[in-house]
C-alpha cells in the first residue's frame, strides 16, 4: 500500500508529465486550447471507466464552485 507522500510524489510527477505535453504539443503547433479540449475529454473518459458516469457528473457539478473559489487560478497557485 502506497503512503500519502509516495500518492503525492505520483501527483506532481504526473502533473509534471501533463506540463511537458502540452509544451511539446505547443513546439509542434497544436493550440493551447485544443491541447486543453482534448485532455479534458480524455480525462473524462478516464474518470467514467473508473468510477462511473454518475460519479463522474457528481465530481462535475462541484466544479463551478472550485473554479470560482480559485482553485485552478495561475494567479492564486502560479
Amino acid at each position: 500500500m502506497e503512503t500519502a507522500a509516495e500518492i503525492a510524489d505520483q501527483k506532481k510527477m504526473a502533473l509534471r508529465l501533463v506540463m511537458d505535453a502540452f509544451h511539446e504539443a505547443e513546439a509542434d503547433g497544436i493550440d493551447s486550447d485544443c491541447m486543453a479540449q482534448a485532455t479534458l475529454f480524455y480525462v473524462l473518459k478516464e474518470f467514467v471507466l473508473a468510477y462511473g458516469e454518475e460519479a463522474v457528473a457528481a465530481f462535475a457539478e462541484r466544479l463551478p464552485r472550485r473554479i470560482l473559489d480559485g482553485e485552478f487560478s495561475v494567479l492564486r497557485h502560479g
